[in-house]
C-alpha cells in the first residue's frame, strides 16, 4: 500500500516549547514580552536508545552560511525509528524578521524564519521530525545553515542559533521509519527567469518517484505579498499582469506533471505590523512545509538511463519578477529485486486554466477586484515491477477566490481569500483492490490594514484571521479506513502609532491560536492567547 507523501508533510509539525507565562495584563506593549510560541504539537519521541549530534552553534550577523558536518553516530548506527531536529534561538535589540534554512547533503531539511526581538531579548525553540530524510543521514554529510542578517548601528540583533539532531534507534516495538530508498538533488540547477531548472537520471529499477519542493514568496517586494497584487489597470501599488493567482507547477521534459496552490506565508513583520506576531506567529511562519508531487505515473517515460529535465514554475509570476524561493529534491523508491521496471503513461489530461478578474468601483470611489482561478490535471500510469503490475492514478484540482478592496491612497486595504487543493490518488497493485487516498487542503485569509490620523499622527491597525486546514482520508471501497484532520486557526488585531520613537508608539494587540489534530481515536487540541505581549491563556481542549 502506498502512503501518500502529503500525509508525511502534514505530520511534520514544529513546536515552540515554552512554559506558560502569565505576567498579568499590560496596558500596551513595553520593552519586553513573552517568548514566541505556537499551539502546534511537539514531536512525539520514542523511549528507546538515542544519540544526539550538534550541527549548528553560531551567531548570524551577515549573509555567510554556517558550515559543519554530520555522520551517523557510532552508538546509534541505524536503522532509526525517528530522527528529530531541535533548534534553539535567541536575539535581542532591534532586528527584522529573517529567512533561514538548514541543508544536509544539499537537501533542505528545515526552512524557517525568525521572530523579531525585544530590547530585553527573546528565546525560541523549533523542533521537526526529520525521519522522512533518513536516507540522507546514512553516511557523513556536509551541513549548511543560511540565515542572512544585517547588523549595524540601527539593527543590532544577532541571531544566536544552536541546532542538534537526535537519532532514535529502532527496535522490536519501535520499527524503522518507512522512507524512500534514496533522496537526490537535480543536477545543473539554475535559474531561468523566475523558474528553477535542473536535470536528473532515474535508476532503471525505480518504482516510485516523489518531488519535494519548498516554495515561498520571500525577500521583500510585491511577490512576498503576491496575494495582494492586482491588475495594472486597477492602479494598485503592486501591479501584476495576471493579478494574485499563483500556482506551483512541476514539469518533466516540458510537460506539466503536478500542480499545487502555494501557501500564503506571513512572516513576523508581515501585514505592516510586527506587534501582531511578537508572541504568536502566523501559521507556518516558522514551519515552511514542502509541497509533494507524486510523479510515479511518469516513471515508464523516465527510467531509460538518460538525463531528463525538471522545471519548477510559479504560474502567474512575470518573466522579470523576483522573490520566489524554489528548492526541489527527489525521493526515490526502488524495486528490491534490482531488476528494471517497465511502464508507460496511460492517461494525461491538463485542463485549460480558468482565470478571471473583475475590477469595479463603488459609490465611495473604493476599488474592488474579484479574482478567481482554477485548474485540473489528471494522470495515470502503469509500471511492471517484480511483484507485478502497479497502476497509479492521480487527479489534482486547485482553486482560488480573492476579493481585494482598497480606497484611494490605500489607507484602507482589505482582503478575503480562500485557496483549495484536492489530490486524489488511487493505486492498484497485483492481487489487490484499488486503494484511493484523498488529501484536501484549505487556506483562508481575511484581514484589513488601515491607517487613520490620531492626534496628528498615523495610527496603523491590522486585523487578521488565518485558517490552515487539511483532511487526509484513505478508503477501502467507499469506507474510510484511516483519517487525519488538522486545523490551525489564528486571529488577532494590533495597532501602533507610526513615525514616532518606539517608546511613543503606544502599541496594543491581542491574538489567539488554536491548533487541533484528530486521527482515529487520538486527539490534540491546544489554544494559546496573548494580550499586549503576554500570554493570558494556554489550555488543552481535548476531553480527558
Amino acid at each position: 500500500m502506498t502512503t501518500y507523501p502529503a500525509q508525511t508533510a502534514a505530520l511534520l509539525l514544529l513546536a515552540f516549547a515554552a512554559a506558560p507565562a502569565y505576567a498579568g495584563k499590560a496596558s500596551e506593549f513595553g520593552a519586553d514580552w513573552d517568548d514566541p510560541r505556537t499551539a502546534a504539537p511537539p514531536v512525539e519521541r520514542p523511549k528507546v536508545k538515542s544519540c544526539t549530534v550538534d550541527i549548528v552553534d553560531h551567531g548570524f550577523k551577515d549573509f555567510e552560511a554556517y558550515q559543519s558536518s554530520i555522520a551517523p553516530p557510532a552508538a546509534c548506527p541505524g536503522p532509526w525509528n525517528k530522527i528529530v531536529l531541535d533548534m534553539d534561538g535567541s536575539v535581542k535589540g532591534r532586528q527584522y524578521d529573517r529567512i533561514a534554512r538548514i541543508e544536509v547533503g544539499g537537501v533542505t531539511v528545515l526552512y524557517t524564519s525568525t521572530p523579531e526581538p525585544s530590547r530585553e531579548g527573546i528565546t525560541w525553540h523549533v523542533e521537526k521530525d526529520l525521519s522522512a530524510y533518513a536516507p540522507v543521514f546514512v553516511s557523513k554529510q556536509p551541513v549548511a545553515m543560511w540565515l542572512g542578517n544585517v547588523v549595524n548601528e540601527t539593527y543590532t540583533g544577532i541571531f544566536q542559533i544552536k541546532a542538534r539532531v537526535t537519532f532514535y534507534q529502532a527496535d522490536a516495538e519501535h520499527p524503522a521509519a518507512t522512507t524512500a530508498d534514496r533522496i537526490t538533488l537535480p543536477q545543473d540547477v539554475q535559474r531561468d527567469g523566475p523558474d528553477v531548472t535542473g536535470k536528473f537520471t532515474l535508476p532503471a529499477n525505480a518504482q516510485r518517484l516523489v518531488a519535494e519542493v519548498y516554495t515561498t514568496g520571500s525577500g521583500g517586494g510585491c511577490e512576498e505579498f503576491w496575494y495582494f497584487t492586482a491588475p495594472a489597470t486597477s492602479k494598485y501599488s503592486c501591479p501584476s499582469e495576471h493579478g494574485p493567482y499563483r500556482e506551483v507547477q512541476v514539469l518533466l521534459d516540458g510537460r506539466v506533471a503536478g500542480i499545487a496552490m502555494p501557501y500564503p506565508h506571513i512572516w513576523t513583520g508581515g501585514w505592516s505590523n510586527p506587534f501582531l506576531w511578537y508572541v504568536l506567529p502566523a501559521p507556518r511562519a516558522f514551519d515552511v512545509r514542502p509541497i509533494h508531487y507524486d510523479l510515479t505515473p511518469f516513471i515508464g517515460t523516465l527510467n531509460d538511463g538518460k538525463p531528463h529535465d525538471l522545471r519548477v514554475r510559479v504560474l502567474g509570476v512575470g518573466a522579470d519578477s523576483k522573490g520566489w524561493q524554489l528548492l526541489p529534491s527527489l525521493q526515490l523508491w526502488l524495486d528490491p529485486s534490482g531488476k528494471p521496471t517497465r511502464g508507460k503513461l496511460l492517461e494525461y489530461q491538463l485542463d485549460e486554466l480558468v482565470r478571471t478578474q473583475l475590477p469595479s468601483t463603488d459609490a465611495n470611489g473604493d476599488t474592488r477586484v474579484e479574482a478567481r482561478g482554477s485548474h485540473r490535471l489528471k494522470v495515470r500510469g502503469e509500471l511492471l515491477t517484480s511483484r507485478g503490475r502497479i497502476d497509479t492514478a492521480i487527479e489534482y484540482a486547485v482553486a482560488n477566490h480573492n476579493s481585494h478592496r482598497w480606497d484611494d491612497g490605500e489607507k484602507r486595504d482589505a482582503l478575503t481569500i480562500e485557496w483549495t487543493s484536492t489530490v486524489n490518488t488511487t493505486e492498484k497493485g497485483p492481487h489487490q483492490a484499488a486503494i484511493p487516498t484523498t488529501h484536501h487542503q484549505r487556506y483562508a485569509v481575511d484581514g484589513e490594514i488601515r491607517t487613520e490620523k490620531v492626534d496628528g499622527f498615523d495610527r496603523l491597525t491590522t486585523e487578521l484571521k488565518v485558517d490552515d486546514d487539511a483532511d487526509l482520508q484513505r478508503f477501502r471501497g467507499k469506507r474510510v479506513i484511516a483519517s487525519t484532520e488538522t486545523h490551525d486557526h489564528f486571529e488577532g488585531s494590533a495597532s501602533y502609532t507610526s513615525g514616532v520613537p518606539r517608546e511613543k508608539r503606544n502599541a496594543v494587540g491581542d491574538s489567539r491560536q488554536r491548533y487541533s489534530v484528530k486521527a482515529g481515536n487520538s486527539c490534540y487540541d491546544r489554544t494559546i492567547a496573548q494580550e499586549n505581549g503576554f500570554v493570558t491563556e494556554d489550555r488543552d481542549g481535548c476531553d480527558k
